[in-house]
């Protein structure tokens, strides 16, 4: 039996991943500031205190604090890290918080898994590395064009993977999210999902607005086939085939307007 670390794991996507790991007979352990993320999204799961030894650990703590990070990769072979500020509109208002969260988090947590010697790093990395360059569809060869601090620390969290896979022998993947939905996604916050936005305004007999035409589209990807993409990563034995840091996008490989997608769920709702 594996123990794993999920840092944000109480948010939307980690506690899926949380979820995986016990159902298929893994410890895990999550820290989680719960400045974004809540408990309720672990109900699911058996969760108790951090040194119970049961399926499900929780730390409270933040990804920056070193002492916190020591504790949480003692004695896990794997690190899931999805704890980030995610909010683009936030990360121009308080880029320092956001550069403390996205590159200072991230690098303090490679120190800490160099340290309690973890074998291997799935990071949460972000499709907004590619700007709004036109040239579709987006590949990993591209070149990067971060427009937000939230994008470019994301981007720098990346190299940072790559210096510590070079330097240090550690296994480090770098997933690029694209625009993910599914449950337990939050529907009350301006910086959320566009699908949980459309869903809740329909269910609530309010408008709609879609900026432009609505024939901008997007690749959006459910949330369990990001988890599958997580676990792939971590359990991939071929690591030679890996390049340090090895960035690979995770999306559907489908394009859907945002007027399709209004539509379509306003059909399924029976609503608008």
């Amino acid at each position: 039996m594996a123990r794993y670390l999920i840092t944000g794991g109480a948010g939307f996507i980690g506690s899926h991943i949380a979820g995986a790991l016990v159902q298929r007979g893994d410890q895990v352990r999550i820290l989680d500031d719960l400045s974004t993320g809540s408990t309720k999204n672990l109900e699911h799961l058996q969760v108790c205190g951090i040194d119970r030894g049961k399926p499900v650990e929780f730390l409270r703590g933040d990804i920056a604090d070193a002492d916190v990070l020591r504790r949480a990769c003692k004695d896990v072979s794997g690190v899931f890290h999805e704890a980030a500020q995610v909010s683009v509109p936030k990360s121009l208002e308080d880029p320092e918080r956001s550069y403390e969260v996205n590159v200072m988090g991230t690098l303090r947590l490679l120190q800490a898994a160099q340290h309690s010697g973890v074998d291997r790093i799935v990071f949460a990395a972000s499709s907004a590395a590619y700007g709004n360059t036109e040239e579709l569809p987006k590949v990993e060869t591209m070149p990067s064009c971060p427009l937000s601090p939230y994008a470019s620390g994301k981007l720098a969290a990346e190299q940072l993977l790559a210096v510590w896979a070079r330097a240090h022998g550690l296994h480090t993947v770098c997933l690029r999210y694209f625009n993910i939905f599914g449950p337990r996604q939050a529907d009350d916050s301006p910086y959320t999902g566009v699908i949980a936005i459309f869903a809740r305004a329909l269910l609530e007999g309010r408008r709609v607005t879609i900026h432009g035409d609505g024939s901008q589209t997007r690749d959006f990807t459910y949330v369990d086939n990001v988890v599958r993409a997580n676990l792939a990563a971590m359990d991939a034995r071929d690591t030679a085939s890996f390049a340090p840091g090895e960035v690979i996008n995770v999306g559907s490989g489908e394009r859907t307007s945002l007027l399709e997608l209004y539509r379509e769920i306003s059909r399924l709702l029976g609503v608008g």
